[in-house]
């Protein structure tokens, strides 16, 4: 399909720069693409209303680290040069996929050392060699610590990856370091937030806990790959950056039970959604899963497990904008959106919400 039919404009004034306080106070648009109603303006705290006892709500654990680091290159006994690089995934105890800026002035075999630009590097270095060079920016670096010495480096020198449309309006500060966190991460590796999931709060939870609806983890380390924008003009030359997840069989079993008795499975954010499909086979059935998973979903794809989906506002021709189009249909998305940007809706990471239900053909 062609990109721009995933196209819009949207003005610089719903891009929301902080979340909302509360954290379950932002608005929600619930989308039912086959009801009399398909587009109705509510409140996250209106989710168990529209939920029923039995379902089944899937969130990702993954924790965010700070994984932009300022570094300087050193190459023998040439000037110095200051790099920026992103972690992106981690392939090693040792090692890191990252995007680099600029990219192009780093060969293998450089060294960068990191910290430089924080007190915080005193507890320890954190230095790294170039191991590899690939396309669009991205380089493998193998750090001299590893493990759990090396993730205690990143806590200390790291800072938090903010997405572009927010990173080139303020800085990052502390207020980040717990906004662009669920209350439920667990599994540190993420390089962004499941952004969905920033809107739950004990309050919710209680309130979906009272209407009987099931809360299930799974665990997908959103990699920085989903801040990169499409330069590709059809989808089908788009190639998706892979990010590594885990359903474990615990919880794949208990899903298939609640789709057995008839109850829903309600992905909360499109990170969960695409590790279930990537798990689910084609009866709709969800296996285990660990690994890395590059699921491209764009109209025409025919889902397997997510019954609805909940979700923030996404950029224009991105893959998520892709995603939720294949799931009610573009041009219901089309509407939605355009109802969402004349209403005020707040866009992107710390933005507000929307309530899918799936268009089954």
């Amino acid at each position: 399909m062609r990109v721009d039919l995933f196209d819009f404009v949207l003005p610089e004034d719903n891009i929301a720069l902080r979340p909302a306080s509360p954290r379950d106070g932002a608005r929600m648009l619930v989308v039912q693409p086959e009801s009399e109603e398909p587009l109705s303006d509510h409140g996250v705290l209106d989710l168990p209303s529209f939920l029923r006892p039995g379902d089944a709500l899937v969130f990702n654990d993954t924790k965010v680290i700070p994984a932009r680091l300022e570094g300087l290159r050193r190459r023998g006994e040439e000037l110095v040069t200051q790099v920026s690089v992103t972690l992106h995934m981690r392939t090693a105890p040792d090692r890191w996929k990252v995007f680099a800026r600029p990219a192009r002035r780093l060969k293998p075999g450089d060294r960068i050392n990191f910290g430089h630009d924080s007190n915080s590097c005193l507890l320890g270095a954190l230095d790294a060699t170039v191991e590899a060079r690939g396309e669009a920016g991205e380089v493998t670096l193998r750090f001299d610590l590893a493990g759990p010495a090396l993730d205690e480096a990143i806590l200390a020198v790291g800072h938090i990856p903010l997405p572009p449309y927010i990173a080139s309006k303020r800085p990052e500060d502390e207020r980040d370091r717990t906004d662009y966190q669920t209350v439920y991460a667990r599994e540190q590796g993420a390089v962004a937030a499941p952004t969905a999931g920033l809107h739950f709060t004990d309050r919710l939870f209680a309130s979906l806990d009272a209407k009987g609806v099931e809360r299930h983890f799974v665990t997908l380390h959103v990699g920085a790959g989903t801040f990169l924008p499409m330069k590709a003009d059809d989808t089908d030359d788009h190639v998706m950056h892979e990010e590594v997840g885990e359903v474990t069989a615990g919880v794949a079993k208990r899903l298939n039970a609640v789709k057995a008795r008839g109850g829903r499975i309600v992905c909360v954010g499109t990170t969960s959604l695409r590790l279930l499909e990537s798990a689910a086979d084609i009866g709709g059935a969800i296996h285990p899963w660990s690994g890395p998973t590059g699921i491209f979903i764009t109209p025409g794809y025919r889902f397997r497990a997510a019954d609805a989906l909940m979700t923030n506002f996404h950029l224009p021709k991105s893959t998520l904008f892709m995603l939720v189009s294949a799931f009610c249909g573009l041009e219901t998305m089309q509407r939605a959106y355009a109802h969402a940007i004349s209403q005020g809706y707040r866009f992107y990471s710390y933005g507000d919400s929307s309530l899918l239900f799936r268009n089954i053909p």
